[in-house]
């Protein structure tokens, strides 16, 4: 299945770029997602002519994610969680208690931006955090974790 990318995504292209892809992708996410549009002759033709206002929007939505990464990049959220003696939490920290974190700090994320490749932290401790906020912006934050 040929579709012409809406907006730039990760692992697959930029705005504009005709690709093919799985049509259960395309299908399923893309399309309903916004991310893309079938390549067939009219919308191309209504690509063309929307392209300069996708580009603008895309540059606002970088812009915003560059400005988010340097108002992250000195933060330092601490959580208080109850832990046993040897330091095992009772239970774990997450996304979502990370993001709830960093928004009471003062800039604003989501749950789905907050990038934990191992899993769930069940230690107390200092931990570097991935915050995935564009395409192309990636900002990393300290998490100290401590019993309550």
């Amino acid at each position: 299945m040929e579709v012409i990318l809406l907006e730039k995504v990760e692992n697959l292209g930029n705005l504009g770029d005709r690709v093919n892809v799985k049509p259960g992708y395309g299908r399923n996410f893309l399309i309903p997602g916004g991310k893309a549009t079938p390549a067939t002759e009219e919308h191309i033709k209504a690509f063309e002519a929307r392209r300069a206002e996708l580009e603008k929007a895309a540059a606002e939505q970088l812009t915003t994610a560059e400005a988010r990464r340097d108002r992250l990049a000195e933060l330092s959220v601490t959580i208080k969680a109850k832990a046993g003696e040897e330091g095992k939490l009772f239970g774990s920290v997450g996304t979502g208690d990370i993001a709830e974190a960093v928004n009471a700090a003062g800039v604003a994320i989501e749950r789905h931006e907050v990038r934990l490749p191992e899993g769930a932290f069940r230690q107390i401790g200092e931990y570097q955090v991935a915050i995935h906020l564009h395409t192309d912006v990636n900002a990393e934050i300290t998490l100290v974790i401590e019993a309550e």
